[in-house]
C-alpha cells in the first residue's frame, strides 16, 4: 500500500536527464550503493519514501519537531479512565518542566518538542515551549451531546493548520504528532468504530490502564454515544464533532496541512493515528506523508493502521501517547537517510556490482 502511494509523486527529471519520477531516483541510488539490492529492507523503504515526500536527491532531517496537542474530555465525567481529569493539566505542566518520556527521549532524538493547548480544563501560564491555542475548555461530553460545535471543530482544525503554517518553508522538516488528554482513548475508540465498521469492543482497550471490570463500562459509553448520534452513515468531519476530541480535530488538521506542505509526519498511537484515519477518509493522498511510528497495545491501532494502510515502523509494546513512539521511530527514520546519503556506490568504492 505505501508502495503504491509514494509512486503517485510527479514525474521529474532524474540526474541522468531522463524523465523520471521520485521513487525511481531513490530505486537507482539505493540499487547503486555496496549492498545486496533490498538487503537493508524497510530502511530502504522509509529512505525510497523521505526522497518521494520531500521531492529531492537527498533527503534530511535538518529539524525535528514533536507536537503534543493537549486538550480535556467531556467523556470523563464517565468514569472511563484510571485517571481524573486534572491529570491532563499536571502532565502539560511535566512536559513544559522536561519530566516527562517525551522529554527524555526527543532529546535523544534531538527533536524539540512544542505543547499545544487545544482544550486544556485550566489557565497555563505562558512559556517557550507552550503554544497557546485553546478553543474551549474540553469538549463536552459525548454521551449527551455533541463534543464540538461545528464552530469549535473549524477552529480546532485550523489551530493544526497554523501550526505548519507558522513553520519556516524547507524541506528538511519532520514533525512527530502526540497528544495528552484523559479519556482521548474513549474518542478514539469511538472513531475508529465508526470509520472501521468495527464492533465497540473489538476497538476498545483499556486507555491509561483501567482494570478489566471497568472496561465493559467504557465499551457501554462508547455504544451509548454512537447510539446518540448514528454515525453509520456520516462523513469524517461529522464523527469528528460529535465524539472526537478537540486535540484530535487539531492533528487532523495539521495532518492535512502537511500534506500540502510536502512535510513527513510520523504518527505516536492509537489517538493519534484516530487523527491520520479521519485526515485520510477525508483526502486518501495523506497516507503518502505519514509514517506510522509505532504499533500501539491499544486494541483498535492495529485497525486503523490496516485502514490507512501503514505497517509501524516499530513495535515495542507501548501504550504510553505523549509522541514517544513517534520521535523512537525518527531516529530509525534518520538512520535510514543516513545510510542514503553517505554510503559508497559500487562505482565510487571501486567494488564489483552483481552480475548482469
Amino acid at each position: 500500500m505505501e508502495e503504491a502511494l509514494v509512486a503517485t509523486t510527479p514525474e521529474k527529471v532524474a540526474p541522468n536527464g531522463s524523465s523520471c519520477d521520485w521513487k525511481t531516483i531513490a530505486k537507482e541510488r539505493l540499487d547503486s550503493l555496496t549492498k545486496p539490492v533490498g538487503s537493508l529492507g524497510r530502511l530502504e523503504e522509509i529512505a525510497a519514501r523521505m526522497v518521494c515526500i520531500q521531492q529531492r536527491e537527498q533527503p534530511r532531517c535538518e529539524r525535528k519537531i514533536a507536537y503534543v496537542l493537549a486538550a480535556d474530555h467531556g467523556v470523563t465525567e464517565e468514569k472511563v479512565s484510571a485517571y481524573p481529569k486534572a491529570v491532563t493539566e499536571q502532565m502539560v505542566r511535566n512536559f513544559l518542566a522536561n519530566g516527562a518520556a517525551i522529554n527524555v527521549l526527543a532529546r535523544r532524538a534531538g527533536a524539540e518538542v512544542v505543547v499545544v493547548d487545544v482544550g486544556v480544563d485550566a489557565d497555563l501560564e505562558a512559556h517557550p515551549q507552550l503554544v497557546q491555542k485553546k478553543i474551549r475548555r474540553g469538549t463536552r461530553n459525548m454521551t449527551v451531546e455533541p463534543a464540538m460545535s461545528e464552530a469549535e471543530i473549524d477552529a480546532a482544525l485550523d489551530v493544526g493548520r497554523s501550526l505548519l503554517r507558522e513553520l519556516p518553508l524547507s524541506k528538511g522538516q519532520i514533525i512527530a504528532v502526540g497528544e495528552m488528554g484523559i479519556g482521548n482513548t474513549t474518542a478514539a475508540a469511538a472513531i475508529t468504530a465508526v470509520l472501521t465498521g468495527r464492533s465497540v469492543k473489538e476497538v476498545t482497550g483499556l486507555g491509561t490502564g483501567i482494570s478489566s471490570e471497568m472496561l465493559p463500562h467504557k465499551q457501554r459509553v462508547i455504544e451509548r454515544a454512537l447510539r446518540l448520534h448514528v454515525l453509520s452513515s456520516a462523513g469524517p468531519l461529522e464523527i469528528l464533532r460529535k465524539v472526537g476530541g478537540l486535540e484530535i480535530a487539531a492533528m487532523t488538521g495539521m495532518i492535512l496541512a502537511a500534506r500540502d506542505r510536502g512535510i513527513a509526519v510520523v504518527m505516536d498511537g492509537f489517538i493519534s493515528t484516530a487523527a491520520a484515519a479521519l485526515a485520510y477518509a477525508i483526502d486518501p493522498t495523506v497516507a503518502a506523508i505519514i509514517f506510522a511510528g509505532h504499533l500501539s497495545r491499544e486494541r483498535g491501532h492495529h485497525l486503523l493502521l490496516d485502514y490507512i494502510g501503514l505497517d509501524p515502523i516499530l513495535d515495542l509494546g507501548m501504550r504510553l501517547g505523549e509522541g514517544t513512539g513517534a520521535v523512537l521511530a525518527m531516529m530509525v527514520i534518520e538512520a535510514a537517510l543516513a545510510v542514503f546519503n553517505e554510503m559508497a556506490t559500487f562505482s565510487s568504492a571501486g567494488v564489483s556490482g552483481p552480475h548482469a
